[in-house]
């Protein structure tokens, strides 16, 4: 890619909220543990009613699911809401620059130019870009801010040469 491409824009709440969802979606094996609460709800119910001896562990048991449960729900409906409420940077107008040799990032508090090899993986999903240079670290590009298809077609391209690991959602 011999020119730069260069978005320009403001995370929505929507469009950060989305991106860590699905970041968390695609790290935490979601359907894995609730499968697995459901299942320890299931058991302390049945020993609740049918082992008189033992109601206090089995109430302990569902107490635990119902534990469970609430933290995967903050996780999904509360944690992203309030990390983009809780950092005015993130409602910064931001320019992202990308080439072949590198990206440059502008926002009021940040002007950087970045390696490719600061990103290890993507994560693409029907609403964000989310590229990450860390276990829990990530940018979040939301698609809407594409100018047309042509545009996220060459940014799609890029990816693919510069990001070792992409997994489409």
């Amino acid at each position: 890619m011999d020119t730069a491409l260069r978005l320009q824009f403001r995370y929505s709440e929507q469009d950060f909220v989305r991106g860590v969802r699905a970041h968390f979606a695609s790290n935490s094996r979601v359907w894995l543990k609730l499968a697995l609460t459901v299942v320890l709800a299931g058991l302390g119910c049945y020993v609740f009613q049918s082992m008189q001896d033992l109601r206090w562990f089995g109430a302990a048991i569902v107490s635990t699911a119902a534990f469970v449960v609430l933290v995967i729900a903050a996780k999904f409906f509360i944690i992203p809401q309030r990390l983009f409420r809780g950092e005015p940077r993130l409602k910064d107008e931001r320019s992202l620059t990308f080439t072949s040799d590198g990206i440059h990032i502008q926002t009021a508090h940040v002007d950087s130019q970045l390696e490719w090899s600061t990103y290890s993986r993507a994560l693409i999903d029907s609403h964000s870009f989310i590229l990450y240079y860390g276990v829990r670290s990530f940018t979040v590009i939301p698609k809407r801010v594409f100018r047309d298809a042509e545009q996220k077609r060459v940014f799609e391209e890029l990816l693919s040469q510069k990001i070792p690991k992409i997994v489409r959602k």
